[in-house]
């Protein structure tokens, strides 16, 4: 007996140091890497509090910056802009270019001259462009996407990109290891099985690596001969096909790029490329001589959670402030943190109209439950419009500033687009452009919500939501 309370000691002081070893190396790390108060003190008392798991949930998912080996390509290569000529950029109002420096500065790119843009809807009028791009390729291909499924749609690009491989065009596909399928990844194993070159963003299965997890690589970027470019919202999947399901299909937008512009996308894809396998990306095939296409002035906006932390958040804001009559926003899923919400109820407050139009409902009811809770301070103290746009869901993603300016792109407006996720946003201006993204977002108004809906909420519903709300970093 005495023998075994004396093992049950030592068991349970072993224990005991292992709790404390991971604990106080978990609160070495918060202390460290985070920057907000409430959540440094939330991770410190999961990481005491929960013997050994809680410290290995941090490790898991509050880890939420990395230092990539990525080559800095940005101020070293000349982009597309400095070879097309002395195509002035479309003019905006004067009290919107202290934007466009800020802009600048945050990104540390030029806004380029010269570019010609088409707006896509859905799959339907996406899809096809980019097979017919890839097809037409002669010397490269960069291919990124978050999600990139074995399905028929997903099998007519995977079959384009084979093709261009065996006929000697240099294809690169990059699929995010979580987003791709994280156990199986099936389009990365076809593409893989046709010889074509492609990896898995921050996918691993090894334990020391596994604090990345949470990190996701949601840009979806099509490049060809770095002279055509897609990005947008849009994912590969046969979802957002309207022709195969008019009543459920995913609505989204995208954009066909060519011109100047190109080369910044490319210069991301290349990023993300070398840091996910070690290759260089460079040269002519990647990026050639490139010239004016059209009329419309763009910027690339990357951010991450490395050395570009919180860009496109920084030109959000700065866009909120410049605004003088109105913000529009259309966006799928939309937790911004407090900063943000604070931006957009001092801009209603000075006289901007400031519309979001949001899904009645997304594809995640735990974020439904979370935006209401969000979402209140903003009509009851501000003034800002909610619009809920009915099904089916509409997962674009846009924001113009009085009708001059617009941003599209990836990210959604929530901490994870933010701040944790590898996001591509572009700026656009000209006229005609703006216009058309303004009509697609006020097209969209559905219902407008008011502050007399939430006096007849529900308590029990109302808490569900606010407990819901305390996982807004990570939804």
């Amino acid at each position: 007996m005495l023998s075994a309370l004396e093992e049950l000691g030592v068991g349970a002081g072993f224990a005991t140091l292992v709790h404390v070893v991971l604990a106080g190396a978990a609160t070495l790390h918060v202390l460290r890497h985070k920057r907000e108060v409430g959540a440094a003190m939330a991770w410190i008392g999961v990481a005491w509090l929960s013997p050994v798991f809680g410290a290995i949930i941090y490790f898991a998912f509050g880890i939420n910056r990395v230092r990539r080996r990525a080559r800095r390509l940005r101020g070293r290569r000349p982009l597309g802009g400095e070879r097309a000529g002395a195509r002035r950029v479309s003019p905006i109002p004067e009290y919107l270019e202290s934007l466009d420096r800020a802009a600048g500065s945050v990104t540390d790119r030029p806004m380029l001259a010269g570019n010609r843009v088409d707006l896509l809807r859905n799959g339907d009028e996406t899809y096809p462009p980019m097979i017919e791009a890839i097809d037409g390729a002669r010397r490269s291909i960069a291919l990124a996407s978050y999600i990139f499924r074995d399905d028929p749609v997903g099998r007519k690009i995977i079959e384009a990109l084979i093709r261009a491989h065996e006929r000697g065009v240099q294809v690169r596909v990059l699929i995010d290891g979580v987003g791709g399928g994280y156990f199986s990844a099936p389009a990365w194993r076809r593409l893989k099985a046709g010889g074509v070159p492609a990896a898995l963003f921050l996918h691993t299965f090894v334990p020391w690596r596994m604090p990345f997890l949470n990190l996701r690589n949601h840009r979806k970027i099509l490049c060809v001969d770095g002279r055509v470019g897609f990005t947008g919202g849009i994912n590969i999947g046969k979802e957002n096909m309207r022709d195969s399901d008019p009543e459920r299909a995913v609505r989204d937008t995208h954009f066909r790029f060519e011109g100047p512009i190109v080369a910044q996308f490319v210069e991301a894809f290349a990023e993300d490329w070398f840091f996910t396998t070690g290759e260089e990306m460079d040269g002519d095939a990647w990026f050639p001589q490139l010239k004016a296409a059209g009329d419309v002035s763009a910027r690339a906006v990357t951010s991450g959670p490395d050395e570009d932390y919180e860009k496109i958040e920084l030109v959000v804001l700065h866009a909120i402030a410049c605004a003088r009559r109105s913000i529009r926003i259309l966006t799928p899923y939309f937790l911004p943190h407090d900063g943000l919400i604070t931006a957009l109820e001092l801009a209603a407050m000075r006289g901007v109209q400031v519309d979001i139009i949001l899904p009645s409902q997304t594809d995640l009811p735990v974020v439904d439950w979370a935006r209401r809770a969000q979402i209140r301070p903003l009509i009851d103290a501000s003034g800002c419009q909610v619009f809920l746009t009915p099904p089916p869901f509409e997962h674009s993603k846009l924001m113009v500033i009085d009708e001059a300016w617009a941003m599209v792109g990836s990210a959604n407006w929530d901490a994870r687009s933010f701040r944790l996720n590898f996001e591509l946003n572009v700026e656009v201006r000209e006229v005609e452009l703006v216009r058309q993204i303004t009509e697609l977002i006020d097209r969209k108004r559905g219902p407008q919500l008011t502050g007399d809906q939430f006096e007849r909420y529900p308590f029990l519903l109302e808490l569900r939501d606010s407990a819901a709300r305390l996982l807004l970093p990570y939804l």
